[in-house]
């Protein structure tokens, strides 16, 4: 540990952050074996430690448990999906082939929802910029899904459901707006490099190319 500037991260630590980032991947093929009670609330415990603006912490996680609702909502994810799909033109076929969510295999189904109305933080930095609540939970989700996966865990983002629908299916306050449909649990099979990439469908950039100088 340091002094009163905080701890001291030496090099193996800054390796072993480094190998953490790189196999955080998006997973959508998940065992079914369940999650443990002590997991999922350490796991949420971690993920409130994220920064968000003016200290504002609007995550709002919702653990979808019923099985009519987790049904309901693969339900409406799967026409989503096709309806994306019939836009692709000549990436059609390969679109067809990714499988897009695990919303019927994932162990835990989380809905995650930014709460506009909030009073926590008294509005501290988001008058000018009120997107930073919903940045706020993205980094909140970010935080979770790294601890998920120092855990042995997947985590997936199903980022074709419609956020009306899921509001409606959920039932959410209108206060809330909707950020993200979750899959969490044990992988299939882990791998660093992305699905996308392993299919043919997007390589990762090297950095360089997504940064410039003025």
């Amino acid at each position: 540990m340091g002094d009163s500037a905080g701890p001291l991260f030496d090099v193996r630590f800054r390796d072993d952050l480094a190998s953490l980032l790189a196999w955080r991947r998006d997973v959508r093929h998940f065992r079914r074996d369940p999650v443990g009670e002590d997991v999922v609330a350490e796991l949420l415990a971690t993920a409130q430690l994220a920064p968000s603006v003016g200290n504002s912490q609007p995550w709002r996680f919702v653990r979808i448990r019923s099985a009519a609702l987790r049904e309901d909502l693969a339900r409406h994810v799967d026409g989503e999906a096709e309806r994306a799909g019939e836009a692709m033109a000549d990436r059609r076929q390969a679109y067809a082939a990714l499988k897009l969510h695990g919303l019927r295999e994932a162990p835990e189904i989380l809905a995650v929802f930014c709460d506009d109305a909030t009073e926590i933080g008294a509005g501290l930095g988001a008058a000018t910029m009120p997107q930073t609540r919903e940045w706020s939970v993205v980094m909140a989700i970010h935080t979770l899904w790294l601890a998920a996966r120092a855990r042995g865990l997947g985590l997936g983002w199903v980022s074709i459901a419609e956020p009306e629908t899921v509001m409606a299916l959920l039932d959410m306050p209108q206060a809330w707006r909707f950020v993200a449909l979750l899959c969490l649990g044990e992988p299939v099979e882990a791998d660093e490099v992305p699905e996308l990439e392993r299919r043919g469908w997007q390589a990762r950039l090297d950095w360089r190319a997504n940064v410039s100088e003025r």
